[in-house]
């Protein structure tokens, strides 16, 4: 485990294991996510979005299709009429 301080202006600085793990350089960028039970993750946004794919997903629920979206899409678009 790993620990950092943080600042009076809230900054951090990440450990080097941590930012080599995450393939970190100067000027990267990060987002930082709250899951469901309330744990702070960090991702860097160097990665494919495809890879973010489910990370917030609800438990016992199952993913939206493609025809769920535009279904829902389509619907939301109608109540505007």
């Amino acid at each position: 485990m790993f620990s950092t301080t943080v600042t009076d202006t809230g900054q951090i600085t990440l450990p080097d294991e941590i930012r080599q793990h995450l393939k970190l350089v100067s000027g990267s960028r990060v987002e930082f996510v709250i899951d469901e039970s309330g744990q702070v993750k960090i991702f860097p946004l160097t990665v494919a979005i495809e890879t973010l794919s489910g990370i917030l997903r609800r438990p016992n629920t199952s993913p939206a299709t493609q025809d769920d979206m535009d279904a829902a899409v389509s619907e939301g678009a109608n109540d505007w009429a």
